[in-house]
């Protein structure tokens, strides 16, 4: 399992009737390896995965694995309301073939260490696939602190990486200091991702990557290769559109964006809806103005009206 470069967290698309659109989602993940990402996370919180029955998040798995088709990774995020749920649907992706999981806290119910660490490793155990801890209290509301982290660690060979979103990047520094090079750390905040990877970040589980895939992989590459002022030039331009991806309707921006650029809708499952009025009308104008002065890339794409 590769956990290193540009692995977006993939949204859901939706017909219009509402149901998972499989053959543009199978369109969209080879269009984002096209264009230079290392891998795919499906069912996350992007990928709206609470509004999934168990059997649509099979079918978006084995969606996924075929699309790549042995070009780069598909990793399932695993979520469930019960443990045995999250066991259930570890078991159930490792046998449709993904490569790696990114194991979440489980829905609603917000325990104490002892139950976290329960959970968790149910379901590093019920598998052999490499694992990757998410952590991100603010949205989840359960925080594993550095020192725990290394402890799940030393306890289960395949828990292989963490994907932080605290948003405090001393976390990043602080995990490296205790593991070193034991797990690798993937950066879950998209504007926070070159400050990530000046304190060891090696990944980032990318949220604007699903509509901008090229410009989401030339920054990550500048920053992990020292180019400086290539890098803070691109995500000064990126930063309105990065920011997206840290307010409670991330998914309705990052899927509007993705529509402005002629890849995917802005369908949603409620209670989730689209955007209307004021607000609507506010992030458009913050779309249309980064991309009417996007960034010419070697090897991007064309979005409509471009000449």
């Amino acid at each position: 399992m590769n956990w290193k470069g540009v692995l977006p967290a993939i949204t859901t698309s939706f017909t219009a009737s509402l149901a998972v659109d499989h053959d543009f989602m199978a369109t969209h993940c080879r269009w984002l390896l096209d264009h230079g990402c290392t891998g795919i996370v499906a069912l996350g919180s992007l990928g709206e995965g609470a509004t999934l029955s168990f059997e649509e998040k099979l079918q978006v798995v084995q969606t996924c694995v075929g699309a790549a088709y042995g070009r780069a990774p598909v990793v399932a995020a695993v979520s469930a309301l019960s443990t045995a749920k999250a066991v259930a649907l570890a078991k159930a992706a490792a046998e449709f073939g993904c490569d790696g999981l990114m194991v979440l806290p489980p829905y609603v119910y917000r325990g104490d260490w002892r139950e976290m660490k329960a959970h968790v490793a149910a379901v590093f155990e019920a598998t052999p696939l490499a694992c990757m801890l998410y952590n991100n209290p603010v949205a989840y509301g359960t925080d594993f602190q550095p020192e725990q982290i290394c402890e799940l660690a030393a306890e289960h060979e395949n828990l292989e990486a963490v994907k932080e979103s605290s948003g405090d990047v001393r976390r990043i520094s602080a995990i490296r200091a205790l593991l070193d090079e034991r797990l690798e750390i993937l950066v879950g905040l998209d504007d926070a991702v070159l400050e990530a990877i000046g304190v060891g970040a090696t990944g980032w589980i990318a949220g604007l990557a699903n509509a901008l895939p090229r410009e989401s992989v030339e920054l990550f590459n500048a920053g992990i290769n020292g180019e400086s002022n290539k890098a803070f030039e691109l995500y000064r331009w990126f930063l309105p559109l990065l920011r997206m991806d840290t307010v409670p309707k991330f998914v309705q921006l990052i899927k509007l964006v993705q529509a402005e650029v002629g890849m995917g809708n802005s369908r949603l499952r409620a209670p989730r809806l689209e955007l209307s009025g004021d607000e609507l009308q506010d992030a458009r104008k913050i779309i249309r103005q980064a991309l009417s002065s996007r960034p010419q890339l070697a090897g991007s794409y064309a979005l409509p009206g471009d000449e």
